[in-house]
Order: structure tokens, then C-alpha cells, then sequence
């Protein structure tokens, strides 16, 4: 069947807008040609640094012909009704036909349309869809009123081996496409996406960004490998070298070895920020080599000599800026810089340097409940934002932390002090390790309350996707921390207001509402974080929203127990048990207008079935909660696997809505005290299923 072969050719596309503009353009394409009646086969898309390009087959040929049915007016209508009815449907009495229901006999007009030839279709809707590609950032330039992310060089539109015609952007559509810039000459004219990628090979340019990602990766393997030395993985620079480069060509150049006492990190950085090189690392020391990887995009005469000499020169120059700023630095001690920390605003009228005093004063209340080195984790909180007024953090400040490290190690710091400093900002991510030490877990878990608390009491709290603060990403941290350190921490034992140092008055409503909203927030990021393992974000509801568990290492251990109960036979009919006496309070309630939460008469129980269930309530409700004080979350749910029989034999044999009202009365406090017990471990209602 026909295929459509689409290419825009145009000046560099920034390679961190490349596949989205790849995805966008087959979204839209594909939406197009389904809203005019056109399937197809398959569809991919590729991108690069100077086109994009879409590739349909198994289009039709043409749009399949429709029919339409318009119900109109009755057949002895007014004259006029029927002609303008006529008039709107395009069609003349001849082509209605009459139709009858039980009211009257009316006119049914049938529409039929022929389908349009699929090049015209596309003619009509290739322009509209290109226009509407949302860039990040886009231009107008002088041959054009239309704005595009770079000025459009060419459009080859192809379908069935034919020019579909239109015009985009003062650009007309042709057969025509261009090779590598550098390493081809002359038009490529293409019919079908078959030659069109073969001749594009030939002009030195590989369509595929997946291909081209492959291999750099392995040549970049290879040349390590052969001078004795490993690739640093780099993902993301990965991706974006591939849609920088057309025909890639992997050089291996050296770093001067008078920059190799900067920090690695920072020789790293610099590299990856301005020059888009991988580092390169001894394989058996893992220490930073001198030597870099780079991607040409193009093919020497030398083997790249000349090419890789003159980005050494450029690296040279890049490196001598950060030893500079490296040299310079280390005459001010970490501590030297607290104090300028006054001058940088966190939020509002915070300061950064509030903020440090108040992530100190936390640090040491959560050190001295995981038990580490009070003297060691003051100073370590005390310390770990003074590396942002470094000239290496203000020059790349993905390294704050790290840098902080250096700085501490080379005053003489505490080792234990230095590492804290370093990993106070982690967990960075979901993948990203958690601090190593009690000292860095205790100021970092500081650190991020502290965040959150002060922005959720300011109203900045994330909406939908926005997190601007990155305060999911926060509260996510908190809960790996806890949870893979074994902390036994209450989050509301951290919540308080004098720590903050809050220049407006905190009322006392307010503590309480952002200290709810805190919570509530941070077992939403629990749900995120045990949703891999399988454990049911209904069950963590039903236990936290008792209101009184937010130690989270327990909360995992009662929420995994309670998972277990309810796969059994006695916990999925407990629970329906529970279902029922719920829905048969919530329905009398309702009706009387009153709770039934009073403690049941023993002298009014009569069956022999609703006297069991009152002496087995009784008795779970005191070994529950002995088991709960104890942490035995199994046993206390092997205590009210018990209550199932009884809770069976009751439904079974006892008449709740009595005609003797205070019989009626009486089993509802029975099942009332039923629900009461049940919420012990946990609130019930809130279980789906």
C-alpha cells in the first residue's frame, strides 16, 4: 500500500527539543488523518540536529466514501420548513426518503459523499499540523511571518512515489532533501522512505537518533578500552550528543596534567556543561583519567588530529577557569562563608542563613533520636550551605554538597562532617542513593522538613504537575531515608514553628492545618515509594488515617500485616462482615437520626449467637491492643482473624432491626462495638475491593 515519506529540513535543531518535536509531529499527523477517515499500517518518526521526519505506510489511497442520514421535518410540513431543511443539507427532494414513527411520517435526507484523494487530504492538513508543533522556544525569520524553532531550509512530502503539494513557512514541498553539510554536495531527490534513508546513508547522514546513540556508546567503549582505561556512562549526554552529530565520529583526547588535582568532579562538570565530552576513568584505581571522549561530526583527512588539538586548546581554556575559581575558593574556609549566607534569600524574608540555623537546630533533635554524633552533626548542619557562595557552586550548581566536601576536607574538618555536608542534599532522585551516615541522614532529613514545613505554611504547596520548590521530590527523600535507615521517628514530633524562625505571626490553626497537610503529604510520597513493592496504597489510608501513626517504619510494618490478613479466607469475610454491620449503622443512624456508639447492654442479649460476638469483641479489643502496644502487628491480626466465626454466626442467626425496640437498640451498639474494635488496626471503610 502507499506510504507518506514527510522531512523538515531546517537550521540546527537544539538537540534537547528533538524527540519531543519527533513525537509531536507524529501525534498530530496521525490525529489529522484520523479525523478525515485515514488508517494506515505503522508510523515512525526520527529526529535530528537539522531535520525531522515522518514515515507512514499503508495509507489508502483515498478516503473511504460516506454516507450521512439527516432526520428533517414532517412530510406535510410548511414549504419553507422543508426548502431551507433542503438548503442545509445540500440535497434536493429527490434524494430524501420518507421514514414514520408513531407521531408522524418526515423526511430523512441522504447525504453521500465521495472520498478525497489522500494527497489532497494531506495537501489540506500537512500545513495546519506543522504550524501547531509546540517548541519550548521558537523564531520568526525575515523570508517569513510564520515562527519555528529555526529557520525551514526545505520540505520533502512524499506520497505513493508522488509530490504531495503544499506550502509551509514560504517554503514549498518538493522531492528533494540534503546529505551532511560538510560531507555531501548537491540535492538528494527520494520517491520512498526506503531510498530516502539508503541515500541519506550514502550523504554520510544516520536518520535513526537511536543508531547514532549506539554508536558513540560503543566506539567510546572501544577507544577506552584500548588505552587501558573505562567509559563514564553519561545517559543524558548521551542523548544529547546523538542530536548533535549526523555522521559521529568518536575522538579521544587528553586533559593537561596540571589541572588533574581539581576536583574530579569539577574537571567532570566542566567538560559535560561546556564542551559536551566524556570523562574517562582508570578501571582498576576508578579515579578520573586524563583523557576525554568527544564526537565529531565530521570525518579528517588526519584521523582527527587536528580536530582534537584544537579542542584541547578549547578545554584548556574551560579548565583554567575552574582551577581558577578551585585556587581561589580554598583561601575562605567553609566557615568564613556562614555568614554571607545572610544575603541570599531562600523564601520571602527567609534567609538562607535562617534557614541554616534552623536545619541546625532540627538536626540535633533528630540526631539525638537515631543516635548520632550530636557535636559532629551540628557542625555539619552548620556548614552544609556554605559552599553556595563558592565561585565553583555559582558557576555550576549541580555540584552544591559536593563541593562542600572538598571545602570541609581541605580546612581540616571532620571527616564524618565533611561526607554529611556532601550528602545532605540526597536523595536526589528515586535511583539516587540515600545519605551513608547517621550525621548525613540527620541533616538532610532536616534540611527537607524544613524546606517543606516553611513553604507549606508560606501556600507553596505542588498542584498537579508544578513543583517548582521540588518539594515531592523532599518529602520522597524523607521517606527513603527513614525507611531504609530503620529510623523510629513520629513526623509530628518535628513539627513545630520556633525552629523556623517565621517572621509573621504562626496562629495556632494554622500550625495545625500545615502540619496535617505535611503529613498527609508525606504518606502520599510513602504510596509512591511502596507501590513498586506491591503494598496497597489503600491499606496505608486505612491505618494513617486513624490519626494516631506517623512513626512510617511502623506504619510499613502494620500496613504489611494487614495486607497478609486480608488474603486469607478469614480476612477478605471479616471484612465483608465489617461491610455489612457498617452499612446496616450508616442506614438506621440515618433513619434515627442518632449514632449508635454506646456501649451494648450484656443483659439485653438474648441469642445465643450475638452473646458470643459480645464476649469475643470484648476480649479481641483487649488482646489487640496489647499486641499493638507491643508491635506484634501478626498476632493482632491472628486475634481478629477470631472474629470472623462469630461475626458469621451473628448475620446468620440474629435479627438486627428487632421489632422489641431496645433489642434493636442493643445489637446496634453490638455491631457498633464491632467497628470500633475493627478500627483498632485500622479504619475499614477506606479498604477498596
Amino acid at each position: 500500500m502507499p506510504e507518506l515519506l514527510l522531512e523538515l529540513f531546517s537550521e540546527e535543531i537544539p538537540a534537547r527539543m528533538q524527540t519531543a518535536a519527533a513525537k509531536e509531529l507524529e501525534r498530530l499527523v496521525i490525529g489529522a488523518l484520523s479525523d478525515r477517515g485515514l488508517l494506515f499500517e505503522s508510523v515512525r518518526a526520527f529526529a535530528g540536529p537539522r531535520r525531522l521526519t515522518l514515515a507512514i505506510s499503508g495509507l489508502s489511497a483515498k478516503q473511504p466514501d460516506t454516507s450521512e442520514e439527516r432526520k428533517g421535518p414532517r412530510v406535510d410540513a410548511p414549504e419553507k420548513a422543508i426548502e431551507g431543511f433542503l438548503r442545509s443539507a445540500g440535497v434536493t427532494l429527490e434524494h430524501c426518503v420518507r421514514k414514520s414513527d408513531a407521531k408522524s411520517e418526515y423526511y430523512v435526507a441522504v447525504v453521500k459523499r465521495a472520498g478525497r484523494s489522500t494527497s489532497d487530504v494531506l495537501a489540506e492538513c500537512l500545513p495546519a499540523a506543522i504550524g501547531r508543533l509546540p517548541w519550548p522556544k521558537s523564531m520568526r525569520w525575515p523570508a517569513s511571518t510564520v515562527r519555528w524553532v529555526r529557520p525551514l531550509h526545505a520540505i520533502a512530502c512524499m506520497f505513493d512515489g508522488e509530490v504531495v503539494p503544499f506550502e509551509f513557512a514560504g517554503v514549498a514541498s518538493s522531492n528533494v532533501t540534503h546529505g551532511h553539510r560538510f560531507l555531501s554536495t548537491g540535492v538528494i531527490e527520494v520517491r520512498r522512505f526506503e531510498d530516502y534513508e539508503q541515500k541519506l546513508r550514502a550523504a554520510n547522514v544516520i536518520l535513526d537518533a537511536a543508531e547514532r546513540r549506539e554508536i558513540i556508546l560503543h566506539d567510546s567503549k572501544q577507544k577506552a578500552f584500548a588505552i587501558g582505561l573505562a567509559l563514564i556512562e553519561d545517559e543524558d549526554l548521551l542523548d544529547e550528543v546523538a542530536g548533535l552529530v549526523e555522521w559521529p565520529v568518536v575522538l579521544v583526547g587528553k586533559i593537561e596534567d596540571r589541572f588533574m588535582d581539581v576536583p574530579a568532579e569539577v574537571l567532570q562538570t566542566s567538560m559535560r556543561t561546556h564542551q559536551k565530552y566524556f570523562a574517562l576513568r582508570d578501571s582498576k584505581t576508578e579515579t578520573l583519567a586524563n583523557r576525554f571522549v568527544m564526537v565529531a561530526n565530521m570525518v579528517a583527512n588526519d584521523d582527527g588530529r587536528e580536530i582534537v588539538a584544537g579542542n584541547e586548546r578549547v578545554l584548556k581554556a574551560r579548565l583554567s577557569d575552574a582551577r581558577f575559581f578551585w585556587e581561589q575558593d580554598k583561601k575562605h574556609t567553609l566557615w568564613s562563608r556562614v555568614k554571607s549566607l545572610e544575603s541570599i534569600r531562600f523564601y520571602g524574608e527567609l534567609t538562607l542563613e535562617r534557614k541554616v540555623r534552623g536545619i541546625v537546630t532540627k538536626s540535633q533533635q533528630i540526631a539525638s533520636r537515631i543516635g548520632a554524633d550530636a557535636k559532629k552533626t551540628e557542625r555539619a548542619a552548620a556548614l552544609c550551605k556554605a559552599d553556595l557562595t563558592s565561585g565553583i557552586v555559582g558557576e555550576f550548581p549541580e555540584l552544591q554538597g559536593i563541593m562542600g566536601r572538598y571545602y570541609a576536607v581541605n580546612d581540616g574538618e571532620d571527616r564524618e562532617v565533611a561526607e554529611a555536608i556532601a550528602d545532605h542534599y540526597k536523595p536526589l532522585g528515586p535511583s539516587d542513593q540515600i545519605p551513608k551516615t547517621s550525621v548525613g541522614a540527620a541533616v538532610a532529613l532536616a534540611d527537607k522538613l524544613t524546606t517543606l514545613y516553611w513553604l507549606f505554611l508560606e501556600g507553596e504547596r505542588p498542584t498537579g504537575s508544578k513543583d517548582p520548590f521540588g518539594l515531592r521530590r523532599a518529602a520522597l527523600g524523607v521517606v527513603r531515608i527513614i525507611l531504609e535507615k530503620k529510623y523510629r521517628l513520629e513526623l509530628g514530633h518535628f513539627f513545630d514553628v520556633g525552629w523556623l524562625g517565621t517572621i509573621a505571626e504562626v496562629t495556632r490553626d494554622k500550625k495545625a492545618e500545615t502540619d496535617l497537610a505535611i503529613r498527609s503529604f508525606i504518606v502520599d510520597r510513602l504510596k509512591v515509594a511502596l507501590r513498586d513493592s506491591g503494598i496497597r496504597h489503600d491499606l496505608i489510608d486505612a491505618v494513617f488515617s486513624l490519626g494516631n501513626e506517623d512513626d512510617l517504619l511502623r506504619l510499613v510494618a502494620r500496613v504489611e500485616a494487614l495486607q497478609a490478613f486480608l488474603k486469607t479466607d478469614d480476612g477478605s469475610n471479616l471484612l465483608a462482615g465489617y461491610r455489612r454491620a457498617v452499612n446496616i449503622l450508616r442506614i438506621e443512624e440515618k433513619k434515627d437520626k442518632r449514632v449508635f456508639d454506646h456501649e451494648p447492654n450484656p443483659l439485653l442479649l438474648i441469642e445465643a449467637a450475638e452473646k458470643a460476638l459480645f464476649a469475643e469483641i470484648e476480649t479481641a479489643r483487649a488482646l489487640i491492643a496489647a499486641e499493638l502496644e507491643r508491635e506484634h502487628f501478626g498476632e493482632a491480626m491472628t486475634v481478629m482473624a477470631r472474629l470472623r466465626q462469630p461475626v458469621d454466626a451473628f448475620f446468620d442467626k440474629v435479627m438486627v432491626n428487632a421489632s422489641d425496640s431496645q433489642l434493636r437498640e442493643n445489637r446496634l451498639f453490638l455491631l457498633s462495638r464491632l467497628r470500633a474494635a475493627l478500627h483498632e488496626v485500622a479504619d475499614f471503610s477506606r479498604i477498596e475491593g
